[in-house]
């Protein structure tokens, strides 16, 4: 299986304009990325779900709308959203456009095989079999009527075989897989398919499994099988889901590595949900923003920007080019969680990491609802001498010799590399 070197960073589609992205939206994305944001490591530029529905116009889906597909029952890009996919070019053009930029290419499908196809009985590609033979049509997506799961048979895999052929003739990088993360024990056989299908397909891609919660007992399967798997449901731009992912994080914290990565999912900053309002922006405070890429980076969580990247102000681009922070991103290993107490009159989250290179990294929580004045004695991190210190988001420098003070907002974070 293909392994990245790092925790994915990019950009998907999916909190700016939900199931309505159109190829300029996309492009003017890559744009921005190639521009700004390449140099500190984002790569991706992921368009997300139904790619292929022309009349998709918000968040919302439109149940047993007509989607575009081809003669094998494969989906193809809706020409009047993506207008370079035409007379049968697929995702091609707008593939080689974001490689031109020097950035990388994925898409969202839904695990199966479209009903559509299935009522048209479309044939198998490279087989004497059809969609019917193919289809599970007691495995429906409880919340997307466009699929049914396929059999956990030859017939099965060759579907998705095909569809891998096709995503790798486009030149896709990366792969959002949805309807499987958390649809186990009961789709496991059709995940292994599927799994396997795309390793060989030809073409080194990102596996990203979703929606969350992924199931613990399961972490193993998911470390075989993808890259990358969604710990909780859609995170948005709610101070409670932020609150709710320390839980979800020092739980998973231990599995993140060598390829594979609990997936927090995508960060809701900038502008979101353009579909409905253009005015729409994070209801996240700054603060708020802080903690979430702290502990994403700390814990190496997939980082994939959720907002509108051209309408990023000073302070959104300063959060995502932290070269200290994605310094952490890219070389935390053994994140986990210290303690969660009350304490100074807050409740206090703190979390540490070993730097691959040298040092280590000390991330600080203020998870109460004051601004508080925190002291974490170093006995209580296990470090027994003074050592020097440089806060990643002030770049303040100086030496804690026994006890870290850290001034930190209601809902705040301080993160520090330690030498």
């Amino acid at each position: 299986m293909y392994r990245p070197g790092i925790a994915p960073m990019g950009w998907n589609s999916w909190d700016c304009y939900g199931a309505a992205v159109t190829e300029k939206e996309v492009r003017q994305n890559a744009e921005f990325m190639a521009e700004h944001l390449k140099e500190y490591g984002w790569e991706y530029i992921v368009v997300d779900i139904q790619w292929s529905e022309p009349g998709a116009t918000s968040h919302e889906y439109r149940p047993f709308a007509e989607l575009c597909m081809d003669e094998y029952g494969r989906l193809i890009p809706a020409p009047n959203r993506f207008p370079s996919s035409a007379d049968g070019k697929g995702f091609a053009p707008l593939a080689e456009y974001v490689h031109s930029l020097g950035l990388k290419f994925g898409i969202h499908i839904m695990r199966g095989i479209p009903r559509q196809a299935v009522h048209k009985n479309t044939k198998v590609l490279g087989t004497d079999k059809t969609a019917r033979d193919a289809a599970r049509f007691n495995s429906i997506c409880a919340w997307n009527p466009d699929m049914y799961g396929v059999t956990p048979d030859e017939t099965g895999r060759a579907y998705y075989e095909s569809i891998f052929k096709l995503y790798a003739s486009w030149g896709v990088d990366f792969i959002k897989c949805d309807d499987i993360c958390r649809e186990l024990p009961h789709e496991e056989a059709e995940l292994r398919i599927l799994s396997e299908s795309l390793q060989g397909c030809g073409r080194d891609m990102v596996l990203s499994l979703s929606p969350g919660p992924a199931l613990l007992e399961k972490a193993e399967l998911y470390k075989q099988v993808s890259n990358m798997w969604r710990i909780t449901d859609d995170f948005w731009d709610d101070w409670k889901l932020l609150y709710a992912m320390f839980e979800r994080a020092e739980k998973w914290s231990i599995h993140a590595g060598a390829g594979h990565y609990p997936d927090a999912d995508m960060l809701p900053v900038g502008p979101i949900k353009q579909d409905y309002d253009k005015n729409n922006r994070t209801a996240f405070t700054t603060d708020e923003q802080i903690t979430m890429m702290t502990l994403w980076s700390i814990m190496r969580s997939p980082l994939m920007i959720g907002g509108e990247m051209t309408g990023f102000d000073e302070f959104t681009m300063g959060l995502l080019t932290n070269e200290g922070v994605l310094r952490m991103h890219r070389n935390s290993r053994h994140a986990h969680q210290v303690f969660r107490r009350e304490m100074c009159g807050t409740e206090v989250i703190v979390w540490t990491a070993v730097d691959c290179e040298k040092g280590m990294y000390i991330a600080i929580f203020n998870a109460g609802g004051e601004d508080s004045e925190i002291e974490i004695p170093l006995g209580d991190l296990e470090i027994n001498m003074p050592v020097e210190a440089t806060e990643l988001w002030s770049g303040q420098t100086g030496e804690f010799s026994e006890k870290i003070t850290a001034a930190i907002p209601a809902h705040g974070a301080m993160a520090f590399y330690v030498v």
